[in-house]
């Protein structure tokens, strides 16, 4: 980072209002937060947090991205790094052992972040929420790392449950059905729901225009993957079918896991779940 470009961020921050905003983007990590929501948090009326939100991206230290009605804000994390490292670059010369505190705090803070990952939250959909999204939600769970909390829900989730047959293929998979059940997406609004970063959409009936506003989501998304419900043929020929759709989720949601979160912008990032509807070839399931 040139020293222009540290002034001119350094300049934006000079200001209460900008540090509180900036703070606030941050703790609402890459899934950002609506404008509506700052002036909510922050107490400041949308005129001015208009003004305080242009300087901030002119600065280059927060970007938005349009989804739906709403403009949501993130922090830049990687021009905030920047900023640091302008500002630790030339300490005592390149000696850290005479920066004392100073080079103790770049170092911590850098190990904090390598140990203590950013969780997500993710809600996959379906019509019923009997099959795709009941096993994406069991096998979102099962990935190790615990930096994802899956969820999985329906708009009109059916009354006797997951299909036995889906539940049957998991529990021989050696995942928990335990807590597996269909529930209506409604679950999900409202002020006590869970924030959702990511919703994904598993079939292709279902319109994510339509759905309701489950506030904060950071990115949306459909994979549309056949229905088991419509499987027909043989048990085995089912039980086949059933483990080619495990499979395909399991690809997809192995390469979602793996995706840089912490460096892609929300547009981005979109544009690389969005790929990952596509049928994925062999080379694509490392």
């Amino acid at each position: 980072m040139e020293s222009l470009e540290a002034a001119l961020a350094f300049g934006a921050l000079g200001q209460e209002t900008r540090l509180d905003l900036l703070r606030a983007l941050l703790g609402a990590g890459p899934s950002g937060l609506a404008a509506g929501d700052v002036a909510a948090r922050l107490g400041v009326p949308p005129s001015t947090l208009s003004f305080h939100l242009r300087a901030l991206e002119q600065a280059g230290l927060i970007a938005a991205t349009r989804q739906g009605r709403s403009l949501i804000y993130a922090a830049q994390v990687d021009r905030l790094r920047a900023l640091l490292a302008f500002l630790a670059d030339a300490c005592c010369d390149g000696d850290p052992a005479r920066c004392g505190d100073l080079h103790r705090l770049f170092e911590t803070h850098g190990e904090t972040a390598r140990m203590k990952p950013a969780t997500f939250n993710v809600l996959f959909l379906c019509t019923h929420n009997s099959a795709r999204s009941i096993m994406a939600e069991a096998i979102l769970n099962s990935m190790p790392g615990g930096q994802f909390h899956a969820f999985s829900a329906g708009s009109a989730p059916l009354q006797t449950g997951p299909l036995p047959e889906v539940l049957a293929q998991l529990r021989g998979l050696g995942h928990d059905v335990a807590g597996l059940r269909s529930k209506s997406w409604d679950e999900f609004t409202g002020p006590g729901a869970p924030r959702m970063d990511f919703v994904i959409a598993l079939c292709d009936t279902l319109n994510l225009q339509a759905c309701p506003d489950f506030e904060g989501t950071h990115v949306t998304a459909a994979w549309p993957l056949p229905d088991p419900a419509k499987f027909s043929g043989s048990a085995t020929e089912r039980a086949t079918l059933l483990n080619e759709l495990y499979a395909a989720l399991h690809r997809r949601l192995r390469i979602f896991t793996s995706l840089p979160f912490g460096t892609l912008d929300r547009m981005a990032l979109k544009a690389r779940i969005d790929e990952l509807a596509q049928p994925l070839a062999a080379g694509a399931r490392a």
